[in-house]
């Protein structure tokens, strides 16, 4: 069976549905781009049809596509590649061509590796059409954002959505029941493409089925139900069948278990779950890349039936969750520590968050293993904050903040052990004996430890002698690191 969403996706601006002012304005847009010459971005929530609007304006205006997402080309190299390649198009023949950038907002996850900067530089210097596509408007960088004009599409309402939705049954030829149709729209908050995805899972023998359409549920209340079920009380396929039950997106469902999964779960159990979950988060990631909603199951299934599959042992009693996960200051952590390991460690950001930092969280949770856990923070330069994120102890208590200043003196300690004597003689900010001053001895004293002083017959023997130690010193860290495997887990096994 064909998907619905692309089966029946828009191909003229004016088959897009919920959103005329926007689709207005993009037409404007196109119309008078000799004019203005300006990029355009279009902003929204998944499914209200932005994408869908491109594609549709470029068949409208007759121009050929040449379309990049950024979630999978993020590097300074790969964009300015694509630029490239749409410049060399526009040489081949003198009508326009509509250029596409999807997922603009996912650039600032990769800001340290320059991809929102050559985007920048793309979108300035472009001599064709350029459409940006983003979820959130403000997570694109300022620069970009001022290089472009901004056309917001709105959520799309169920009123809007319904009509949809009755087409594609009529010509599926498939029976329905307009109250069903509703609730599906209503369901679905003002995303035109989720609402078509689930009216199709429940079509079966040439009709809409009314399952799972019994209303609104208690958020606050199925949330801490599934979160029992996953992790004290369920199998792997009740756990799954209760996260079916909950008013949450897989997103939610993994920000949650990942937050209180430590309250539960210990040693073998909690790495455990820390893999699924790491699994979850690769398929939500190629959600946000494709916009294919159907790899949410496969989030879902490691998010609640892989975590409730490994538990050993069932748990009965109360469990004192807490409220909410706090994701914007959650996200923004992980994000930092994500940063340190990947420049540490010589990897993507990505690779760090989702195979990494699992195993860091597990094998030194609540800092059991103090030397591994002084190691890891000496390693990747954390602090309190940072070790209470991976172990789930307090930042506050003294083991953490021991541990962070263990951590700090091994590091220098190190430092002056591998400085080849760089900074040996705290004198040299000192008088000498025969009064020279603080400036001059300071010098002097700096200049000594590279190998030279005043002195010097200018032979550059000494020059020459230091450039030697340091070119072994460089080949025993080079070597010392291959030892240590040169990333990651490597260093703590």
């Amino acid at each position: 069976m064909s998907d619905w969403t692309e089966k029946y996706r828009p191909t003229t601006l004016s088959e897009v549905r919920g959103n005329d002012k926007a689709r207005d304005a993009l037409n404007a847009w196109a119309d008078t781009w000799d004019e203005h010459g300006e990029a355009v971005v279009i902003h929204g929530s998944p499914g209200v049809g932005k994408t869908s609007a491109a594609h549709a304006l470029a068949s409208d205006m007759g121009w050929p596509v040449l379309e990049m997402n950024a979630s999978d080309a993020r590097t300074k190299d790969e964009i300015e590649r694509f630029a490239g390649r749409a410049a060399a198009n526009t040489t081949l023949g003198s009508e326009r061509q509509l250029i596409i950038l999807d997922e603009a907002d996912n650039l600032h996850q990769h800001k340290d590796r320059g991809g929102a900067a050559a985007m920048t530089r793309l979108v300035k210097g472009a001599t064709q059409p350029v459409v940006l596509i983003a979820n959130e408007y403000y997570d694109m960088s300022s620069g970009l954002r001022s290089a472009c004009r901004e056309i917001e599409f709105r959520d799309i309402s169920a009123r809007s959505i319904v009509p949809v939705l009755r087409d594609i049954c009529r010509q599926e030829g498939v029976e329905f029941d307009e109250a069903v149709l509703k609730r599906i729209a209503e369901a679905n908050r003002g995303d035109l493409r989720g609402a078509i995805k689930d009216m199709q899972a429940r079509e079966k023998d040439g009709e809409i089925r009314a399952e799972g359409s019994e209303g609104e549920r208690d958020r606050t209340e199925n949330i801490f139900s599934f979160l029992d079920a996953v992790l004290k009380e369920q199998s792997a396929e009740e756990a799954l069948q209760t996260a079916y039950a909950v008013d949450e997106t897989p997103d939610d469902l993994l920000q949650w278990i990942e937050d209180k999964v430590p309250k539960v779960y210990e040693g073998d159990e909690l790495a455990d779950a820390y893999e699924h979950l790491a699994n979850a988060d690769v398929w939500l990631g190629r959600v946000r890349a494709t916009q294919n909603y159907t790899y949410w199951r496969y989030a879902t299934d490691n998010v609640a039936a892989g975590v409730a599959a490994v538990r050993q042992s069932d748990r009965g009693g109360w469990t004192r969750y807490g409220g909410a996960p706090y994701r914007s200051s959650r996200d923004a952590t992980r994000d930092h520590i994500a940063e340190r390991i990947a420049t540490t460690a010589g990897v993507s950001t990505a690779t760090a968050r989702r195979e990494i930092m699992p195993y860091l969280a597990a094998m030194t949770h609540h800092c059991r293993n103090r030397d591994l856990t002084v190691r890891m923070t000496a390693r990747y330069d954390l602090d309190a904050e940072h070790v209470s994120f991976l172990t789930g102890s307090g930042k506050t208590t003294n083991k953490v903040q021991g541990i962070v200043e263990e951590a700090r003196e091994r590091t220098e300690a190190e430092t002056v052990e591998h400085s080849e004597g760089a900074f040996a003689g705290g004198e040299f900010s000192e008088t000498d004996d025969e009064g020279g001053d603080e400036t001059g001895d300071e010098s002097a004293g700096t200049l000594a430890a590279f190998g030279t002083n005043d002195s010097d017959d200018g032979t550059g023997a000494d020059i020459d002698e230091a450039t030697e130690d340091e070119s072994s010193a460089t080949e025993r860290a080079e070597a010392a690191e291959e030892d240590d495997g040169q990333s990651g887990l490597s260093d703590f096994m």
